[in-house]
């Protein structure tokens, strides 16, 4: 029998077995196995994708949690292999505190502090780090191997390298955040606080790398829906990507106000004091400087993205509209998911708001636009074209 009679039932058998990977022969006895990825090695690089992803949600909470608890400029220099052993000595501990003594948080902001409140800010901002680290060996190793167990096609290869360099890249982000806010700034007389857009260009790598990383996950995993290409459900896709990238802007817009301490400029709603439109929203001149460094203004549009009217009302629309088709049921669920969160979310940004920001409440606010981010990402893959 012809080796190309023995090939196809051999691939389906080690299918059915599931294994990751068929191993096909050359034409010569001499000739080098190679490895092609199968289903079952796409729902191992699907799974693993999916948990990198998570842990890129547990980087983007502790973070917020470190800036909330005002501890991000706790660790005053960046070693990549040193600094992940803790001071561990008293003398070690008050070396590390001398150094955080030089910088403006303490002399302006903390100069009362004691060296075991010092202890904690400094622990959650190192936990952020160490968190950070964990998600640089959770993409990089695996990658290795599954590369070299030949799990990858070469548009996967081309995406995981790309994931992995902008995991690097947004390590070194993080650091070049943080060092806005251990400068000296004289004519300032803000109290110390990193750049609002280094932060939100951190925050937006991270976002992006998550949104990456879950996309590729979920096409490996779920398969595309076979669905009519009517025009009704090419408006249900643009309608949905529009919601997507609404939503993504509010979640980058709270960047914005977590950096200028936005949030507690105005603790009313749905007035901003006894006005909709406040006196100083446009205080700033040149106009366009207020959207990015008037607190006033940046709450003022968090409101309008997240707090009920323009992402809310995008997310409603997409739930109504879609109502009106015949959806595959992973679809179905998938849109009133994120409608529900939407919701949920909304009520959450009020009550953080009237309560005056309290940690709790305003870390569980930054988790769910994440939530409500993922919720618009599944649906964005059951709506996709089946591949040609």
């Amino acid at each position: 029998m012809c080796r190309e009679g023995i090939r196809s039932p051999l691939r389906k058998w080690l299918l059915k077995r599931g294994h990751s990977t068929v191993t096909v022969e050359g034409g010569t006895s001499t000739s080098a196995a190679a490895s092609v990825p199968s289903a079952a090695s796409n729902r191992i690089v699907g799974r693993w994708l999916l948990g990198c992803s998570g842990l890129v949600v547990g980087a983007i909470v502790l973070g917020g949690v470190t800036r909330l608890t005002e501890s991000g400029l706790s660790m005053v220099d960046w070693h990549l292999v040193r600094e992940m052993k803790p001071p561990q000595s008293e003398a070690e501990w008050e070396a590390e505190f001398s150094k955080y003594q030089q910088f403006p948080e303490f002399k302006i902001l903390n100069h009362n502090m004691t060296l075991p409140e010092f202890k904690f800010i400094f622990y959650m901002e190192w936990g952020h780090r160490m968190w950070g680290r964990l998600v640089g060996l959770a993409y990089i190793l695996p990658t290795i191997y599954f590369w070299k167990k030949g799990y990858f096609t070469r548009s996967m290869k081309g995406k995981v390298l790309g994931l992995c360099g902008f995991v690097f890249f947004q390590g070194l982000l993080g650091w070049y955040m943080v060092k806005s806010g251990l400068e000296e700034k004289p004519e300032s007389h803000d109290i110390p606080r990193v750049s609002q857009y280094r932060l939100s260009a951190h925050l937006g790598s991270a976002l992006l790398l998550y949104c990456a990383s879950m996309w590729t996950g979920l096409t490996l995993l779920l398969p595309a829906h076979r669905m009519a290409e009517t025009k009704k459900l090419m408006q249900l896709r643009r309608f949905a990507k529009g919601t997507g990238g609404l939503v993504f802007l509010t979640a980058l817009s709270g960047a914005f106000v977590a950096g200028l301490d936005a949030g507690l400029v105005y603790n009313s709603f749905p007035k901003m004091a006894d006005r909709w439109i406040p006196d100083d929203l446009l205080a700033f001149s040149p106009t366009l400087k207020n959207f990015f460094e008037n607190p006033t203004t940046v709450q003022f549009d968090h409101r309008i993205f997240g707090m009920g009217i323009t992402s809310l009302t995008a997310i409603t629309g997409l739930y109504l509209f879609s109502r009106r088709m015949m959806l595959p049921k992973r679809a179905k669920i998938a849109i009133s998911l994120l409608a529900a969160m939407a919701y949920t979310q909304v009520a959450l940004g009020i009550a953080t708001l009237l309560l005056y920001v309290p940690t709790p409440l305003a870390a569980t606010h930054q988790s769910g636009s994440v939530a409500l981010l993922s919720l618009a990402i599944w649906v964005l893959a059951e709506l996709r074209r089946m591949p040609k």
